[in-house]
């Protein structure tokens, strides 16, 4: 077999596989409402207890450092 042929045969296997995990996908069952909303909460929480948690201090320094490079930028402009 030449590698054009292979490379065609591989190309019609892949297009086949794709379709067919497409139809599956378009077949599989939503998450009911109460299932959603559980997820929702969950991530939400998770979420909130991100947003309690300190910015740590390389970080502070690195936006500073960030706003001293364009404060300069945007005095010239």
């Amino acid at each position: 077999m030449t590698v054009d042929k292979g490379n065609k045969l591989a190309r019609a296997i892949l297009d086949t596989s794709v379709n067919d995990k497409d139809d599956k996908l378009a077949n599989d069952p939503k998450l009911d409402s109460g299932s959603q909303k559980r997820i929702g909460d969950q991530l939400r929480a998770m979420y909130d207890e991100l947003m309690q948690q300190p910015v740590p201090d390389r970080f502070k320094e690195l936006l500073d450092q960030l706003d001293k490079k364009n404060g300069g930028k945007e005095g010239s402009q």
